[in-house]
């Protein structure tokens, strides 16, 4: 694709994201040319984690996890990333398994922040952060034949800070806002040029879903409550590919 073709507004928005309706976008905020042209390479010549994983829906299950094992939920599925991250690219990965949905999921963001806060000052060296979940969603299936194998679409996610009713939300102000959109649409132009069909529209929400922690941070919907738990697994090894070559700067 072009970067002209890039640039426009509204070819972006609507072959590349959807837009909830409680919210929107505007065009300064969706600049291809700026969003490209953010380098999101990482330093990994110093010590210590430079990737958080977390869950702050970590009872998110696939339609064969066993009931009340999160390690054959997304939980498992982010030991897995964690491992194929390590394994195969070298990463040094903090997999954190905190759990903040167990009775309900009202206010699993606020109850997630105070202690991945933390996990951040104790390990300065990260520098970037996944909130991985799995989505809820209805016929077809989200998934997809991949070198022969099964495989869960996923689908990027970011909050805007922002409601149609209310305007810019002050409280929720993310000064990350602009790299974490450049990180999103990095990530998905570079699962459309390796591994076309696999993503999902780039989803843009109201509110801020903790993304401010961090200019490197993606919140990744890993399949649905529908796919198995086979096919989420399958996912992290494009998803891990896709991640080093954006912060490779490839």
């Amino acid at each position: 694709l072009s970067t002209e073709r890039l640039n426009d507004f509204e070819y972006l928005v609507s072959n590349f994201y959807t837009v909830d309706s409680v919210t929107y976008i505007n065009p300064s905020e969706l600049n291809a040319s700026e969003l490209l042209g953010k380098d999101l390479r990482i330093d990994l010549s110093t010590g210590g984690s430079k990737i958080l994983i977390y869950h702050t829906h970590s009872q998110e299950a696939f339609a064969d996890s066993v009931p009340g094992d999160v390690n054959t939920g997304i939980v498992g599925v982010g030991e897995y990333l964690t491992q194929v991250l390590t394994e195969q690219y070298g990463y040094r990965v903090l997999h954190h398994t905190g759990q903040y949905d167990v009775e309900t999921r009202d206010n699993a963001y606020s109850r997630a922040l105070p202690e991945v806060e933390q996990l951040l000052a104790k390990n300065p060296s990260i520098q970037v952060v996944i909130d991985l979940h799995r989505d809820e969603a209805q016929d077809p299936r989200l998934v997809t034949e991949l070198q022969g194998r099964p495989t869960a679409k996923f689908m990027f996610f970011n909050g805007l800070s922002r409601t149609r009713k209310t305007g810019d939300i002050d409280y929720l102000r993310n000064e990350n806002q602009e790299a974490n959109l450049a990180f999103s649409f990095q990530m998905q132009l570079k699962a459309a040029e390796y591994y076309p069909g696999l993503t999902r529209r780039i989803y843009l929400k109201g509110y801020r879903y903790n993304m401010h922690l961090c200019p490197r941070t993606l919140l990744v919907e890993l399949g649905a409550q529908n796919n198995t738990y086979e096919e989420a697994i399958n996912a992290c090894d494009p998803l891990a590919h896709i991640l080093d070559m954006v912060l490779g700067g490839e």
